[in-house]
């Protein structure tokens, strides 16, 4: 999971051995496929310059030049570790790009889950969570703050629905790519249309308090593939999404 700025991506070449060599590697190791076994200094250069060139020598002499006569089975080992080294590189190099995507639109915090990014959608108070209240069901959690609080889009989607909705006033429905969608209730304005593409973190909407609400905040459901209505919490929780409290 990458964290809200990510670190300083690791470099290719000696810098990145040096952090993942260990401290009696032979110094050929840090060649990525031959090493050179001596280096012999002629007394002038070409065109009679007084430049010293330099001969390179093969390791085992008359030997056919292969990786597997260049290299010692530590600087194999030694080989395998860099690439390691380079790969697990470039993955917390891409995770910092998502996280700094997701919160470019202003989003407080994002998490990388399988290569997606995921956002907090509103900043505010839990005040209701998913079950029973008041005799019925209610089927997602309440974030309450000011009327215009920015909504954001839980992670990347296709919008839905956007418009009025029974007992929410106005609503905005996005569809994930894995078929779950997430549900924003009682929104004093939006900012996308149906059919509409939308990214990890970018502003769809705002808090309000329309439709039969007693204050202002986000209702937010969370549907399986199938419409089922899922407890927001577990799925957030999957997600890096936390609350204090819970």
């Amino acid at each position: 999971m990458a964290a809200v700025a990510a670190g300083a991506v690791v470099a290719a070449g000696q810098t990145l051995a040096s952090t993942f060599m260990p401290m009696d590697a032979p110094t050929s190791a840090l060649l990525p496929v031959a090493s050179v076994s001596g280096l012999t200094e002629n007394a002038t250069g070409e065109n009679g310059s007084d430049a010293p060139q330099f001969a390179v020598h093969a390791v085992g002499g008359d030997q056919q030049a292969s990786p597997a006569n260049y290299l010692d089975a530590g600087s194999e080992i030694d080989i395998k570790s860099l690439t390691k080294a380079a790969v697990l590189g470039e993955k917390t190099a891409q995770q910092a790009k998502l996280v700094k995507a997701a919160l470019a639109g202003g989003a407080s915090e994002a998490h990388v889950i399988d290569g997606e990014a995921f956002v907090r959608p509103a900043l505010g108070r839990l005040t209701s969570l998913f079950g029973g209240r008041w005799g019925v069901t209610h089927y997602g959690i309440d974030i309450a703050n000011a009327i215009g609080t920015p909504i954001y889009a839980l992670t990347d989607a296709e919008v839905e629905e956007a418009g009025p909705a029974s007992g929410f006033g106005l609503w905005v429905v996005l569809r994930h790519p894995d078929g779950t969608r997430s549900v924003y209730g009682h929104v004093n304005r939006m900012f996308v249309q149906v059919g509409q593409e939308v990214k990890a973190g970018q502003k769809i909407a705002e808090v309000g308090n329309r439709g039969q609400s007693t204050g202002p905040h986000l209702h937010l459901e969370i549907w399986d593939e199938d419409g089922n209505k899922l407890n927001p919490i577990p799925w957030l929780l999957d997600h890096g999404i936390t609350f204090p409290g819970l």
